[in-house]
Order: C-alpha cells, then sequence, then structure tokens
C-alpha cells in the first residue's frame, strides 16, 4: 500500500493543487494520489481545439461496462498539411519538451525499457527497431509492426527481423534472437540481441506498492561455446564493435545491440569494426528516415496475439479484461490518427480500457482494427500540443505522481509532463517547417 510520507502544504503541492483545481480535479492532498486517484474518474466534457491548420484535437467520455468510464482523446493529422515523425533518443524527454519551435503537438511513442533501478538501464532503451535520422539506432528481436517515414512518408507495417549489413565492409545477414534461428547457421550469418531480449522483474515496496529491475546477472545472451558476441555501440564515427565475447553470456544492457557469430568466426570481427546496417526486412535503410516498433493491431491484441510482447515489458498489458490507459495509432494514405483512451490505475471506475474494448472502440469510430496499432499506454499515454498563443498543454495520465527517489522524498505530481519517454510521434505543420 502506497503512504504518504510528508505533511501538506508545501510549495510545489500547493501549485500541484491550484493547477488541478483550474483542471476541475479537486484535492486536499497531493500525497494521497499514491493510493487514491478516483478524482480523475470524471467525465471530459466535449471539446474540440485546433492546435494548428490541419491537426485537431477532440475530447469526448466514453461509458464502458461495469459502470466504467474512459476519456478518449483524438488528435487528426491531415498529411497534407502536417507532417508526422517518430522520434527517439537514449536520454529521453518530457513530451511538452518536444512541442517547441515549428512543433505543435506530440504523442507518446513506443514501447521502451522502465525500470525502477537507476544504476543499471540498457545503452539502448528502446526495445526492437529505432532508426534516428536514418541511423539505425536498435534492431528487431522479433517480427513486429513498425510506424516509419519511408520515402518521406508515415506508414506502418509489419517489419521482420531480417535484414543485411556490413562489418568492415564485408556483409552479412542478420535475424532477430526470438526468431526461429537457422540451422546450420549460414556462413557469415549474424543473430541479434538486445534490450528487448530482458526480463523485468517486480519486488513489493511499501511506499510505491511495487519496483521493478533487471537481475544483471541473468540480464545476459545465452552461453554458447561456439558463438562469438559482438557488441556494437553508437560512436561519434558511427556504429563500431565495442566488446567481444566468446561464449556468450554478454550484458544485455552493455551496448546498443549484440550480434552474434558462430564459429567459423570471420577474422574482420575485431574491436573498432565499423558496423553498417543496409537493410531491414525489404526496406533498405537508405529509404528510412526514421522508424519505431510498435505494439500489437487493436485486433491482434483482442485476439491474444501478443506473443512478442513478451517479458521485456514486465506485467502484460494486453492481458483479457486487464483494463489499461491505450494509446492508438491509425495511418492511411491522407490521414493519421492518434487517439488515448485515458486511465488512472487506482481509481477503480477509470483505469482504461481492455484490449477487447480497445477493438471495438476501434470498430464504431469506423476504424478497421487490424489497422490501429498499439502504441506505449498505460501511464505513458498523453498528448502534448499547443493550445493557443504559444502554450504547451496535455491530455492523457494527468494523475501521474513521479516517486520518491529517497526514502525522506514526497510523491511529486508530474501530470503535465508525465513521465520521461525516450520515443514519441512529434507533428509539425508544413507550412510552418517551410
Amino acid at each position: 500500500m502506497n503512504a504518504p510520507i510528508t505533511p501538506t502544504g508545501c510549495q510545489p503541492d500547493r501549485i500541484s493543487l491550484a493547477e488541478l483545481g483550474a483542471r476541475g480535479i479537486h484535492l486536499d492532498d497531493i500525497q494521497l494520489l499514491a493510493r487514491d486517484q478516483s478524482a480523475f474518474a470524471r467525465p471530459t466534457p466535449l471539446w474540440t481545439r485546433y492546435p494548428a491548420p490541419g491537426i485537431a484535437l477532440t475530447a469526448r467520455p466514453v461509458r464502458l461496462a461495469d459502470g466504467c468510464l474512459t476519456n478518449a482523446y483524438t488528435l487528426t493529422v491531415d498529411l497534407d498539411r502536417a507532417e508526422v515523425r517518430p522520434v527517439s533518443s537514449r536520454r529521453g524527454c518530457h513530451l511538452r519538451d518536444l512541442v517547441t519551435g515549428p512543433a505543435v503537438a506530440a504523442a507518446s511513442g513506443a514501447f521502451a525499457y522502465i525500470s525502477d533501478d537507476p544504476d543499471y538501464q540498457p545503452a539502448e532503451p528502446c526495445l526492437d527497431l529505432a532508426v534516428r535520422d536514418q541511423h539505425v539506432a536498435s534492431l528487431p528481436t522479433t517480427t513486429k509492426p513498425a510506424v516509419l517515414i519511408h520515402q518521406g512518408r508515415p506508414l506502418v507495417r509489419a517489419v521482420a527481423a531480417t535484414g543485411t549489413l556490413t562489418i568492415a565492409g564485408h556483409p552479412h545477414t542478420w535475424s532477430g534472437s526470438k526468431e526461429l534461428s537457422p540451422h546450420p547457421h549460414p556462413p557469415g550469418h549474424l543473430t541479434v540481441f538486445g534490450a528487448a531480449n530482458c526480463r523485468i522483474r517486480y519486488h513489493q515496496d511499501s511506499r510505491t506498492g511495487f519496483r521493478r529491475d533487471t537481475d544483471p546477472a541473468t540480464n545476459t545472451t545465452p552461453r554458447d561455446r561456439l558463438a562469438l558476441d559482438c557488441t556494437v555501440t553508437t560512436t561519434r564515427t558511427g556504429p563500431r564493435i565495442s566488446a567481444l565475447q566468446p561464449g556468450g553470456g554478454t550484458d544485455l544492457f552493455a551496448g546498443t545491440y549484440v550480434l552474434r557469430s558462430h564459429r567459423p568466426w570471420p577474422g574482420h570481427l575485431a574491436l573498432g569494426a565499423p558496423v553498417e546496417v543496409t537493410a531491414i526486412d525489404s526496406l533498405a535503410t537508405a529509404d528510412v528516415e526514421s522508424a519505431l516498433s510498435v505494439g500489437p493491431s487493436a485486433a491482434d491484441a483482442a485476439a491474444g496475439r501478443t506473443a512478442a510482447w513478451d517479458q521485456s515489458l514486465g506485467t502484460s498489458p494486453f492481458r483479457p479484461d486487464a483494463r489499461y490507459a491505450r494509446t492508438l495509432l491509425a495511418v492511411d494514405d491522407r490521414r493519421l490518427t492518434l487517439t488515448v483512451l485515458d486511465g488512472a490505475p487506482l481509481a477503480p471506475a477509470f483505469q482504461g480500457v481492455t484490449a477487447q474494448e480497445a477493438a471495438e472502440l476501434c470498430e464504431r469510430d469506423g476504424h478497421d482494427p487490424a489497422e490501429v496499432f498499439h502504441l506505449d499506454g498505460g501511464q505513458t499515454s498523453k498528448i502534448a500540443y499547443r493550445n493557443g498563443r504559444g502554450l504547451v498543454d496535455a491530455v492523457g495520465s494527468l494523475h501521474y505522481l513521479r516517486w520518491p527517489r529517497e526514502p525522506h522524498e514526497p510523491f511529486r505530481w508530474q501530470g503535465l509532463d508525465g513521465r520521461r519517454l525516450h520515443s514519441a510521434l512529434k507533428i509539425t505543420t508544413i507550412e510552418e517547417s517551410r
């Protein structure tokens, strides 16, 4: 059970209470949100706002079964008048920080590693595929859908965990470690491991209810006496092999990703050797400006076809009958739609929606659930947008609390900024970007 530790009335709490009160959410004590978030279980008024030409944000309440509620916030983008780009970074940022300059909105992005152990974090937190400005930051370990900017336009498609790369100019094929491994191993074939191979574990905590971490001792590639693990690290001159580990057992968090070779090991697999990914699935990397692996389609999540989203996420958000806040993405030739189905985990009648409810709501709104995809949800679900005169506001997960880092610290309300994200979808009007 969560328990407050600091008395009410401190200055940050007073500011937070005033901000929430201005939004119609009235509380006596921010610290009590650590165990009861029912104040957020209120239907939003119907409204529509226009952050920029071609971009509309609407709000509406949605009644669910069992007397439950979610609030739906839908951002609709005319792709002839605005650009949408997946963005990611290892350091991360708060969503509202992205809405600056020509950017007019941003939404929470793909799944990333989350734990409560600041001392053991991956070098690359984005799980599976991440491409930044035509630089492949992370390779997929298994086939998943991805949102890509391909030849200048956004699309969502399944991306197989296969491709080609060169090491010191020598060509190789590669495949993800969660795919069926070719046997026998073709000469020069490499297997990809990364942060997506980790397993999140949970511990009880008297203040926060639980804490998440990963065991460094077991967070390694499998042992194999015939294997040579090549840890790849991003440097100022591009990706290079930074460590060699015969026999496996390589720390999954030590580098950007790990490439595994099998005997006979080519001689050019050497420390400092440059690595260049040339193709992912059938896509030449030169044609992919940016990309992120995303979650299952609404149809697949409702049907339980979610094996690719495994223990690297901790407790699965796609469990049957589990209500979570959801962020959903749909793209066609002319329009991109992002929807947050809001919820707070400690508000029993306002915890979000099930995967089945999400699929049903997609269908009710005229979308094919097979063509709508889950982004990172839960307490990550958020849309930030420019709300007139340059002010940046946010919807979704307004209950969010920053957990204490030290025993004496209080919880801090951080509902507008939310958690620090490693990826997002950033929206810029074409007129402003020019």
